[in-house]
């Protein structure tokens, strides 16, 4: 029986599509699209495909079901936050640190409404140091 090691090298492996499902998926993919700004790579009657920084989101159109929280890695949360939240988009979490690595940088995390009843997040390491003058 095989194993993984954590940490292991995988090649030629990245993540390539995440799938989500969504209870009205117009309404969904088109908030995606106009209101968070994802590029929508294209859309059938029931299923959308947006670029996430290379990653494929794969949405599709479900009755019922749970679904898993998208974290988007952004540059500037507090800025992106903001920009959701002038939008008219529910900010559930405002930026946070959740973590300090031990080489100082540290995460951030915030989280928002979707119009299907769930959340994403955003997902942000920062070096506080960058700015200072060596």
């Amino acid at each position: 029986m095989a194993t993984a090691i954590i940490g292991s090298d995988l090649g030629d492996w990245s993540l390539g599509q995440v799938s989500r499902t969504a209870r009205d998926l117009d309404a969904m993919a088109d908030w995606l699209r106009d209101i968070v700004g994802l590029p929508e790579i294209m859309r059938f009657p029931n299923a959308a495909f947006f670029d996430c920084g290379g990653v494929r989101l794969y949405l599709s159109a479900a009755k019922e079901g749970t679904n898993s929280i998208l974290y988007f890695r952004v540059g500037d949360i507090a800025g992106e936050t903001e920009r959701l939240r002038a939008v008219g988009v529910t900010i559930l979490s405002v930026p946070h640190r959740i973590h300090v690595h031990p080489d100082g940088r540290e995460e951030w995390m915030a989280f928002f409404a979707d119009p299907d009843g769930g959340s994403i997040g955003l997902l942000s390491v920062v070096d506080p140091k960058a700015g200072e003058d060596a």
